[in-house]
C-alpha cells in the first residue's frame, strides 16, 4: 500500500497527471488552467510538463470550450474541461444537454463522447454572485449524462482517473470548500468502482444520506449525536447519476429512519428523488417520513449570510430528532 497525505487539489492534480501519462489522447482545457494552473491551482504544473498542446488555455467562452471538446472526441481525444466556477457553466448548458448528452443516443451507439466536465461547486468560501452554486440536479436529471461527486482526496484522486477512462460523458462535481482539506490517498489502488456509494460511518438509529461537501458535515453531526446516545449511519453517495442506492436501502431497512442532506435547493433537488426511491423500496421498514435538510429555495445568498443558508450540524440533528419523534 502506497499512502500519501494530500489536499483534494493535489489529489485531483495527481489523478489528472496519471491519466495524461497513461494516455496521450487525454487533453485538458479551460480558462486560465495553463500558465496560472487554474484559479484553484488544480492544474498547476501540468502545462509545463505536458505542453500547451495538451493543457490549453481557452477564451472566456464556456459554450465554445464544450463545443471544441465535442469536436476533439471525434478525432479520438479524451478532453477534460474545467469550468472555472459552478455559476459559469450555464452558457455551456445548451452544448452539454443538447449535444454531449445526446450524441451517443443520436448516433445509435456509433459515437462515444468521453468528455469529463469538471465543475467546482457549492458554497462555503465567501464568494460573490455566480461563484457559488449547486447545479448537480440539473445534470443528474439529463438522460445521457453521468454525474459524480467525490468528498475526499482519496476519492477525488481515483474518481477523476476512472471518469477520464470512461467512454461516457461525465460531469465531475468538485466541492470547492473541501479543496484545501487534507486526507490520506492510497496512490497504489482503490477498491471502489466509480458508480458506487459507500457507508462511511456505521450506525443503527438513523441513516444520513449525503454527498460532496456535506459528507464532512454529516460525519460531524453523527459524532455530536453520540452524546445523546444515538448511532447515526452516514452514507456517501459518490455517484449522483446513476444512483447506487443498494447500500442506502439496506441501511434504511435496518435503521427505519432516513435523512437526506445536500446544499442545493430543496425543490426538485437530489433529495426529492432519493426520498421517493427510499419510500418505494423501504415503505414497510420506515418508521417515519424521510426527512430532507437542504439549502433554501433561493439563489446562494451574499457571503455574509452564507452560513445561514448552508445546512449545518444543528439543522441535521433537528431533522434526526423529528424523524425519531415521529416513530
Amino acid at each position: 500500500m502506497s499512502s500519501e497525505k494530500m489536499t483534494m487539489v493535489k489529489a485531483i492534480n495527481s489523478g489528472l497527471r496519471a491519466s495524461m501519462e497513461a494516455d496521450p489522447k487525454v487533453v485538458v482545457m479551460g480558462e486560465d488552467i495553463g500558465r496560472l494552473g487554474g484559479v484553484f491551482r488544480v492544474t498547476e504544473g501540468l502545462q509545463k510538463d505536458f505542453g500547451d498542446h495538451r493543457v490549453m488555455d481557452t477564451p472566456l467562452a464556456e459554450s465554445a470550450i464544450v463545443g471544441t471538446a465535442i469536436g476533439l472526441t471525434f478525432r479520438g481525444f479524451r478532453p477534460v474541461i474545467e469550468i472555472q466556477f459552478d455559476g459559469f457553466v450555464y452558457p455551456a448548458y445548451d452544448q452539454i444537454v443538447s449535444q454531449v448528452a445526446r450524441m451517443h443516443f443520436r448516433s445509435s451507439g456509433k459515437v462515444r463522447m468521453p468528455v469529463v466536465i469538471r465543475i467546482p461547486y457549492g458554497g462555503g468560501i465567501g464568494a460573490v454572485e455566480h461563484h457559488s452554486d449547486s447545479p448537480e440536479a440539473q445534470f443528474a436529471m439529463t438522460a445521457g449524462l453521468k454525474v459524480v461527486a467525490p468528498s475526499t482526496p482519496h476519492d477525488a484522486h481515483w474518481m477523476i482517473q476512472q471518469a477520464i477512462a470512461s467512454d461516457d460523458p461525465i460531469v465531475f462535481m468538485e466541492p470547492k470548500r473541501r479543496y484545501w482539506e487534507s486526507g490520506q490517498v492510497d496512490t497504489g489502488s482503490t477498491d471502489l468502482p466509480l458508480w458506487s456509494s459507500q457507508v462511511v460511518r456505521p450506525g443503527r438509529d438513523a441513516t444520513l444520506i449525503t454527498y460532496g461537501p456535506m459528507v464532512k458535515t454529516c460525519l460531524a453531526s453523527a459524532e455530536a449525536a453520540v452524546e445523546d446516545g444515538l448511532e447515526l449511519e452516514v452514507i456517501d453517495l459518490r455517484t449522483l447519476s446513476p444512483l447506487d442506492l443498494a447500500p442506502v436501502v439496506e441501511s434504511v431497512r435496518r435503521t427505519g429512519h432516513a435523512v437526506v442532506v445536500h446544499e442545493a435547493a430543496r425543490t426538485l433537488g437530489l433529495g426529492a428523488e432519493i426520498a421517493a426511491r427510499i419510500t418505494e423500496e423501504c415503505f414497510f421498514s420506515l418508521e417515519a417520513p424521510v426527512q430532507r435538510v437542504t439549502g433554501y429555495d433561493m439563489p446562494y445568498p451574499p457571503s455574509r449570510v452564507e452560513e445561514e443558508f448552508l445546512p449545518g450540524l444543528d439543522r441535521i440533528l433537528d431533522a434526526v430528532d423529528r424523524a425519531l419523534q415521529e416513530s
